[in-house]
């Protein structure tokens, strides 16, 4: 696995991450690959036998996922975490909308329930304001890619779940954007586009902070589109440039040209202009400690049949 200090995420501007979500509907657009991404890692959590008292999403955004774990798991406590206010808010709007709806159909003929809402915590992720042991399944859907400390975040969410408890997690890798970054390759030196993370580095980060038995596996995305403007509008939706090394010029009228003929060249032979999203999904269980806070091993013992 690289060194820290060769982690492509160590140049992430958090500020900046911070500053391109303040706006939800900046990053509306995005909104259908998430959704698809989020129905596969469903289909993922089918496989595994789960019955969580308390259930995190990391990085929840405007809380696009917190229906579908509701329904699934309901009666269990809903936390969502985001660094973004106006995420939270946007989270908290689209929960009360759906409530009411919900009681508004049923009402008719079900007695009214109350039932206790998600609980909102604005936060970093490698930085969660609750107890150790919380929670028995953290969920984060394209979150952990905008951290510039991956290690730490995988520390922090192993810290909130309790023993047994699963985690996870779906983010972009390094072939995400490549046609983006070979069109800005044409034009200059600077970093348009957020370096990602290879799968195996986060299996090797996942063991170091000690989940066991991480699964990792990838798949890759291709969305199509009728023209240059259309694919660009897209990818800024999906957070834009968060980069401390990114210029801070302008591109400039014939460098911006330059971009877009690269992209056109680009057409396949249906017409359509392609974007590639590397999805890596990974998920790993928190398993019982080994030693003791004070550094003691512990010793188990299973009593004879």
């Amino acid at each position: 696995m690289p060194s820290t200090s060769q982690l492509p995420s160590e140049i992430i501007d958090a500020p900046r991450v911070r500053r391109l979500f303040a706006s939800p509907e900046r990053v509306a657009a995005s909104g259908f690959l998430r959704r698809e991404i989020s129905s596969r890692m469903q289909e993922r959590l089918d496989l595994v036998a789960l019955t969580p008292q308390a259930v995190l999403d990391a990085g929840c955004g405007e809380g696009d996922d917190l229906s579908v774990l509701q329904r699934r798991y309901q009666g269990a406590q809903m936390i969502c975490v985001d660094a973004s206010s106006a995420m939270l808010a946007a989270a908290s709007a689209s929960h009360d909308k759906a409530k009411s709806a919900l009681k508004r159909l049923i009402g008719k003929w079900l007695p009214a329930k109350d039932s206790a809402g998600p609980h909102l915590l604005c936060s970093d992720i490698a930085d969660i304001p609750l107890p150790n042991n919380a929670v028995d399944l953290l969920w984060s859907n394209l979150a952990l890619h905008w951290h510039p400390q991956p290690q730490a975040v995988f520390a922090e969410w192993r810290r909130v779940l309790r023993v047994d408890g699963l985690m996870m997690f779906t983010c972009f890798g390094p072939d995400t954007f490549k046609e983006l970054r070979q069109a800005f390759a044409a034009v200059d030196d600077h970093a348009h586009v957020l370096p990602f993370i290879d799968m195996h580095d986060f299996g090797d980060m996942l063991l170091d902070a000690g989940f066991s038995t991480p699964v990792m596996d990838m798949e890759m995305i291709t969305v199509t589109y009728d023209s240059v403007d259309a694919l660009i509008s897209d990818a800024r939706a999906f957070g834009g440039n968060p980069l401390l090394v990114r210029s801070r010029g302008l591109l400039g009228r014939k460098r911006g040209e330059r971009v877009r003929q690269a992209l056109e060249a680009m057409r396949r032979a249906d017409g359509k202009i392609p974007l590639s999203f590397e999805v890596i999904y990974g998920h790993a269980f928190k398993p019982a400690p080994t030693m003791t806070e004070q550094g003691e091993a512990i010793m188990r013992f299973m009593p004879r049949k």
